[in-house]
């Protein structure tokens, strides 16, 4: 007999008896979903984990999340960086091309850049001579920003008294799949960009193309920029993923010169003119247009506490620069950058250790020829520049307290400049062949004690080192006499400070004090044509504040449990109190070039729904000096905006901006001169009248 089957057929006969005589009892569950969200990305990490890694940074660390610029016009590096504390950018001439400075990095580069390293997800945007492009940067393209001011950014092997700036970008994990912005306004002034991010399995893809041009608001100063920039991620396994960058840019930009004081307040318009056609701007067609070619790979492998990093990039680039002369070069440059970082105990407490090394090589062949009206003439010099980089750094973070941790690093490294001269020598042309070298050792000490869960305070002291680009190398008359003997630029730096938040309170305040030896000093000796020299003793010292206070909360949305409407007011506000230290020239004189204060503030109202709207403005509260005698000064301003808009998650998003409503005259920026003399006065740079910006942004 088979007892189980009997067993079974009476218990199904109980249970049906049982439910002909009672009513079925029913249980309603709650739903639940389950979604499998893709994995993070290994190589571009999420913006909470870097929010969390920056807040044991013992000093200035920012980082900015992409979706308050895009909030605005957000067609230049000013508009992304504008409210980023320790940050100075200004526009040259309302285009893309700006003086941008950390702690008076590049105090005195007038053009492009130099004194910050800027980074691609870790991977160096710079040439390998220390210059850079702000044409290569698209804001648009970043997920978020990182900003480490000074020594704070030695993980990243940035040697200068800057620091180091990195724009990481979206992927297919973060980007929708699909993403249209249009924004459009004064100037003739024209923004766009298409982009897509996608993700298939271990695939994740993300492409952005994008156009900004602008007719400007002064004569002679059109611009024209195409960017495409596309990344592609592949999970090789859980523990190891690589990704690879491709960027192609084209970009062209006249020049409209300096002007004097006097003509800037006639008439800001007007470009620079001159009864000699080789000085002026528009009868020699003075621009700046290059091409942009750029590959690179990172990849990352993570396991438990221990993480390795491989970065490697190859640049070409193909420079057409007519200015006094024809520029034309041609360039390749080099690098990689291998990391390994542990966030594993350390004799039981928490630790956190750096270790790398960043190599690049960079080949330049520059020609330059007589400016015929805009057209190459005669050729009056060939060169092959050559800069090489090796650099080693270390960092380690020990919680020697469970509040409290001891920092210290240091970087050791090798820059070599090398001037090959192929132009044919003469008794008028010596052969101007040379090579320079330079060893620098930038040892850094700090301490961070978490006061609470949300917020820090710290002190730290560190060396910094800065070799001369070939910008400041290459003398003045068209590449004569070859490279000038400089000595690197050197500093020690003392920060103390404090972040965090508390209720309604957030803020970030560091102040520094930087001794700098051999600073390095460009100035203008003729129209369009600058000498660089190494200064004696400087002091670099100021007060980096960030401020954002919510003022009045629940308005109009009073839902406790819910997020509620707000008036926030931030502010960022700089010191900079840059100065000659006993000069035998120029005594304690304040170095020319950026304003002593500086402030940038908006009041604005936020709904939880994604309106906003309020008043901003932009303060240069004291006349800044344009030359070292400071007998020539920029006068103050202030300038109000206005912004209302739009924005959400999906779907569609809207701005409309106003900027400078009082059609202030005004210096954006200026050159920079010894002494002030009648023949070299033309060193103003108008900033952009009233203008007028809206844009819509639609995103799946």
């Amino acid at each position: 007999m088979n007892y189980r089957s009997l067993f079974l057929g009476a218990t199904l006969g109980c249970a049906t008896s049982l439910n002909a005589q009672t009513p079925q009892a029913r249980f309603e569950l709650e739903e639940v979903v389950v979604r499998a969200e893709p994995a993070p990305s290994l190589t571009v990490p999420p913006l909470a984990e870097v929010r969390a890694e920056i807040a044991q940074t013992p000093g200035g660390a920012e980082v900015i999340d992409s979706e308050t610029y895009r909030k605005g016009r957000a067609g230049t590096l000013a508009d992304a960086l504008q409210m980023a504390p320790g940050v100075y950018v200004q526009p040259r001439f309302g285009a893309e091309e700006a003086r941008l400075s950390i702690r008076g990095s590049g105090i005195q580069r007038t053009f492009h850049g130099r004194g910050i390293q800027l980074l691609q997800d870790g991977v160096p945007i710079n040439l390998a001579d220390g210059g850079f492009d702000f044409q290569s940067i698209e804001p648009l393209a970043a997920r978020y920003i990182e900003v480490f001011r000074g020594a704070n950014a030695l993980e990243y092997g940035a040697t200068t008294l800057g620091g180091a700036i990195n724009f990481i970008s979206q992927t297919g994990h973060t980007a929708p799949p699909l993403g249209l912005r249009f924004s459009a306004g004064s100037f003739g002034t024209i923004h766009a960009q298409a982009a897509s991010g996608l993700v298939h399995g271990p695939l994740d893809v993300y492409l952005s193309l994008s156009h900004f041009s602008m007719d400007g608001f002064r004569e002679h100063s059109q611009q024209n920029s195409q960017r495409l920039f596309f990344n592609l991620g592949y999970r090789i396994t859980p523990e190891l993923e690589t990704r690879f960058y491709f960027t192609w840019l084209q970009t062209d930009s006249e020049l409209p010169g300096n002007l004097t004081k006097e003509q800037l307040e006639a008439d800001p318009r007007q470009p620079a003119r001159s009864l000699t056609k080789m000085f002026d701007v528009v009868d020699s067609n003075w621009k700046r247009d290059y091409s942009l070619f750029r590959l690179a790979n990172k990849t990352t492998w993570q396991r438990d506490d221990h993480r390795l990093t491989l970065s490697t990039f190859w640049t070409q680039k193909d420079l057409d620069h007519p200015i006094l002369y024809v520029i034309d070069q041609y360039s390749n440059d080099f690098g990689l950058n291998l990391r390994y970082d542990y966030t594993g105990d350390l004799f039981g407490q928490k630790n956190r250790f750096t270790l790398g090394f960043l190599p690049t090589y960079g080949v330049i062949q520059d020609n330059r020829y007589a400016n015929d009206l805009g057209n190459r003439g005669l050729k009056i010099a060939d060169n092959e520049q050559i800069a090489t980089n090796l650099n080693f750094y270390v960092e380690d973070t020990f919680y020697f307290l469970p509040k409290a941790a001891v920092v210290l690093g240091t970087q050791v490294t090798w820059a070599e400049r090398r001037n090959r001269d192929h132009f044919p020598a003469t008794l008028a042309n010596p052969d101007n062949s040379d090579v320079q070298e330079w060893w620098g050792f930038s040892p850094k000490l700090g301490l961070l004690w978490e006061i609470t869960q949300e917020a820090q305070a710290f002190i730290n002291i560190s060396r910094s080192f800065e070799p001369p680009s070939f910008g400041e190398l290459t003398a003045t008359a068209g590449g004569l006499p070859g490279l000038v003997d400089l000595r690197a630029q050197t500093a020690t730096t003392l920060e103390i400070g404090t972040r965090g938040k508390a209720g309604r309170f957030q803020w970030d305040l560091a102040w520094y004090h930087a001794w700098i030896d051999h600073e390095l000093m460009e100035y203008e000796v003729l129209p369009g044509l600058t000498q660089t020299v190494n200064a004696g003793r400087t002091i670099h010292q100021g007060v980096e504040a960030a401020l954002d206070i919510t003022l009045f909360d629940g308005l109009l949305e009073r839902d406790k449990e819910a997020k509620r409407d707000r008036i926030a007011y931030r502010q960022v506000y700089l010191w900079n109190g840059f100065r000659f230290d006993n000069d035998a020239v120029y005594g304690n004189n304040e170095l020319p070039g950026i304003p002593e204060h500086y402030t940038r503030a908006e009041l604005m109202y936020e709904h939880p729904s994604g309106f906003y709207a309020g008043p901003n403005v932009e303060w240069s509260a004291t006349k800044t000096p344009v030359d070292s005698a400071n007998t020539l000064y920029a006068d103050p301003y202030a300038l109000l905006g206005f912004k209302i808009g739009y924005r959400s998650e999906r779907g569609f998003s809207v701005f409309v901006e106003a900027k400078n409503l009082t059609d202030k005259r005004y210096a954006a920026t200026t050159g920079v001169i010894s002494q002030a003399t009648p023949f070299n006065g033309n060193q103003f740079l108008p900033g952009d009248g009233r203008g007028l910006y809206g844009g819509i942004e639609w995103r799946w």
